[in-house]
Order: structure tokens, then sequence, then C-alpha cells
């Protein structure tokens, strides 16, 4: 075994000396020029040379001794290795004394008239001179200089020759080693640059198997819908109130979903998409959300500036990939909240639209209603710009049902009410059907905004219960804003009174 582990130590330390001294164009200059016999693999490995360590297999050798000349073995490795370094950092040494020290070309041709020129290397098709000159300033000792020649021509060769000047020519050859340094230096940048990239994508996309993605750069035209195979988004038809109509809107869609074989029976189709339009804050999102706790079936939710990229075409690769996956599990439902940010009418806005959203809606179009279809698959958009949304998205077809969402009538409001009222505490005196009276106008979400109001001064106020004071008090607050400073001084009352005389005055006029 010991024998096998010297012969991979002996290939190793050849391998390695090999490496270290391979010729180069530069190496070969300081060869010719500075007289310096650098390692080569013949002087390394050797059949003649006296580092060559033979060693045989003997079975009567023991363990110990084997350790022992396998350490040496390895020493005699470094050693060899060492010398190759040392050889090759003087070498670059001085191949950087050579190319520090320069020689114009008239002072060549000075020195060559004065024969004190000895030698003369050419390089790079005779553009480049290595000179050996005697140097009067040196002490006419012999220096190496680089001389930048204008050109080899015929008149500098016969003078060479006539002054008996001992002169050659040299391939330009590059070191393996110095091309593969230069390769990677050239490389880092664009790698680092990459490999940044990637890392900021995989970031921003959750990571792999992540949102949005797979966490690749290729994975940016995947849609971004959130997905819910089971949803439970703890809203039901209970928790919605005050917009009777369109929840029996749903509700059928849910019965269609559950039992469709009821509907199928007498020739009737699932709607293909049901659109919600209202003002803000009137419980569209909230009727998305009970569907989806209600219907059973996968659903996906994405809003509908999602789709739109500054690159053109991502939009509409999203809209594929959404109804691929969305068909994959069929039968499902679609959400799109804020439909009007990629379904307004196309050909608008400054200089002919869009292209990167009218693509997108193209494909959205295509996707609804197109020449495959797409059977099982409900989309549910909600918007409150219905004027703006293009023609062919509002068509039979695609949004076969338009669901109007107002805000709730004075039943409506205390319907509501009760919802929200269900995890408050208040006092007897406390009266939702007089709330629901004095707030014409309010939302669902106002409504829900003006009880969280109420009880948030009652725990400022210590109070244990939301009383009528808290009530009025956070109507007048949504209504009217916060409440200003008093106003103590009686001559500031008397100004703000003849003030608004005034306005009455002129109002009377």
């Amino acid at each position: 075994m010991w024998y096998w582990f010297y012969r991979m130590a002996a290939s190793s330390a050849c391998l390695v000396g090999h490496g270290l001294s391979t010729s180069s164009t530069k190496t070969m200059l300081n060869k010719k020029l500075f007289g310096r016999n650098l390692l080569t693999p013949g002087r390394i490995v050797s059949a003649k040379s006296p580092n060559v360590f033979v060693v045989k297999a003997s079975s009567d050798q023991s363990q110990n001794q084997g350790r022992r000349g396998f350490l040496k073995l390895l020493l005699g490795n470094v050693g060899l290795a060492s010398s190759a370094l040392v050889g090759g950092r003087n070498a670059y040494a001085d191949e950087q004394e050579v190319s520090s020290s320069r020689m114009s070309y008239s002072r060549f041709l000075e020195y060559l008239d004065k024969d004190r020129v000895r030698k003369v290397d050419l390089f790079e098709n005779g553009t480049i001179a290595i000179v050996e000159a005697v140097s009067p300033e040196l002490g006419n000792r012999v220096q190496r200089v680089r001389v930048q020649l204008p050109g080899l021509s015929q008149e500098l060769l016969q003078k060479l020759r006539e002054k008996n000047i001992d002169f050659a020519a040299h391939n330009a050859q590059e070191d393996s080693g110095s091309l593969l340094f230069n390769l990677i230096g050239n490389l880092a940048f664009p790698l680092i640059l990459i490999a940044g990239l990637f890392l900021l994508s995989r970031r921003s996309s959750g990571g792999i198997g992540g949102p949005g993605g797979s966490g690749f750069p290729m994975a940016f035209g995947q849609s971004r819908a959130k997905f819910q195979m089971e949803p439970n988004t703890g809203v039901t038809f209970d928790d919605v109130a005050g917009v009777d109509e369109a929840k029996q809107d749903f509700m059928e869609v849910v019965e269609f979903l559950k039992k469709p074989e009821r509907f199928t029976a007498v020739g009737a189709r699932i709607p293909k998409g049901v659109l919600l339009v209202g003002p803000p804050g009137t419980g569209k999102t909230l009727l998305a959300k009970a569907i989806a706790g209600e219907a059973g079936v996968p659903f996906f939710s994405i809003s509908g500036s999602e789709f739109v990229e500054m690159f053109v075409g991502v939009g509409a690769s999203r809209v594929r990939d959404l109804f691929k996956k969305a068909k994959e599990n069929a039968p499902c439902i679609i959400f799109v909240d804020e439909i009007d940010a990629v379904g307004r009418q196309r050909g608008t806005g400054i200089g002919g639209g869009n292209d990167e959203r009218e693509q997108t809606l193209n494909q959205l179009l295509t996707e609804m209603d197109g020449f495959e279809g797409n059977t099982g698959v409900i989309v549910v958009a909600a918007t409150n710009r219905a004027d703006i949304l293009d023609a062919a998205l509002l068509r039979p077809g695609r949004f076969d049902r338009q669901v109007t969402v107002d805000v709730p009538d004075v039943r409506g409001r205390t319907e509501i009410l009760k919802v929200h009222a269900s995890n408050k505490k208040f006092d007897p005196d406390v009266s939702l059907d007089v709330i629901a009276m004095r707030t014409p106008g309010f939302s669902g979400a106002d409504l829900a905004n003006l009880l969280n109001e109420a009880a948030i001064l009652a725990g400022r106020r210590g109070k244990t219960a939301i009383s009528s004071k808290d009530i009025d008090d956070s109507i007048d607050r949504i209504v009217a804003g916060m409440e200003g400073t008093v106003m103590t001084d009686g001559k500031a009352k008397s100004l703000v009174a003849y003030h608004e005389v005034g306005h009455a005055i002129c109002g009377y006029v």
C-alpha cells in the first residue's frame, strides 16, 4: 500500500514542478537575456537527477520505516516546489527590471555605431528589442534594456551583420497560466454582477419555492397570484351584511360549484365571470373572501397591478401562467382586485396607449373567452371605475354578470353594525338603530372604522364599555375631523360670531 502512496507523491511532485516551470514568452526572455537557468520539467524529474527517489516495495519493511520514507518524499517534493517558485519569482523580478529599463531608438543606434551592443533579441515581429549593451555610465558593465523599434528594416539587419552582433527573433507565445489569469481577471466582474443579480432576484421572490416563482430570473414571467387549495379566509356569507342582492348572486355561483348537476339538468351553464362594481369600502373584496370561504374549491387571488411591468410581454406571460395553473386545478375561482389597472380601454392615453398593458389585456380576453375557452374557471373581479374598462372585457361571455355593490341603506347599515359590534362592549343606552340613522352615506368600511374609533375613545377615557357620547364624538371626528382648541377668550368668540353672521346675511341677500 505504501508503494502506491510513494508513486502518487512522486507523480504529484513531477506535475507541480512541471506546472510551475512552464516556459512562456516572458520566461524565455529572462532565460535568453539574463543567463539564468530556470527549473524545467527535465531538470526536476530526470533519470540522472540525484533528487529522484526510487522506492521499491519490500515485504520485510516495517510500517514505521514506510512512514518515514513517505515523510522524506513529501519533504523532497516541498523542496522542489519551493525552488521552482523561487526561480519563477526571480525570473519575474528580472523581467520587471528589464521592463523598467528603456532606451530610445536614437541612443540605440548611437551605441550600435560605437560598438557597445553585444546582443539583440527581437520580439513581436521586430517592434521590440531587448539589447545587451556596455554602459559607460555603469562602469562599462553590461546592461539589458528595452528598445521600441519603428519596424524591422533591412538596413538595421545589415548593420547588425556588419558589426557581427548576435541577434535572434522569437515567436510571441503566451503562457497558459498567464492566459488563465487574464481570463479570470476579465470574467471576475461579470461573474460577480451575475451572482449579485441572482441573489437579488432570489431574495425578492421569497427564495426557492416562495411566492412569485421558484427564485430564479427565468421565473420573472410566472404568475404571482396567491394560491389556496383549501381557502381558509375566515370569512363567510354570514359576515357579509348590507349587500343582500350581491350576496344572492354569489350564493348562486357557490351553489353551482357545489351542485352543478342541478343547473346542467335544465341546460344552464356557470357564469364565466362576475364583475363587482361599487364605491370604495362597500365590501367588494369582503365578498370575494366570503365566496372563497364558502365555495370549497381552489382559489387564486391577485391584484391587477401585478400584471403590469416595465418590460413588454411580462404581463401577458403572467396571465398565461395564471390560467394554466387554474385549468390544472379546475373547477376554481380567480379573483382579480382592481382590474381597472390592466383592463382600461385600449388606444387611449399619451402616444396611443401602453403596449405592455394592452398586450396583457389582449391575453386576458383570450384566456377568458378565446378559441380554447376556460371550462371550470370562474373569474371574479372588482373595480370602482367600471366606466374606463374596455368594452370587450365587459361583454357577456367574459363577465356575464355585473354586480353593483353600493352604499347600504338604513337597514343595511344596521346589519353591518351588528356584525362589527359582535366583539365590542356597549352601554345599555347605545342603540345601533340610532347610529344607523345618524350615518347616512357611510359604507361598510366607514361603519367599521366608526365603531373602532369609539372603542379607542372609550379606552382612552378609562371606560370599560362604549357609551353614546363616545359614538357621537367618533361620528363628529369622522365627518368634521379632529376637535379643535376650545376658545376661552370672549373677544375671539365675538369676532367669530360677527364673521358667521356676515355669511348668513350674504347668503340670505
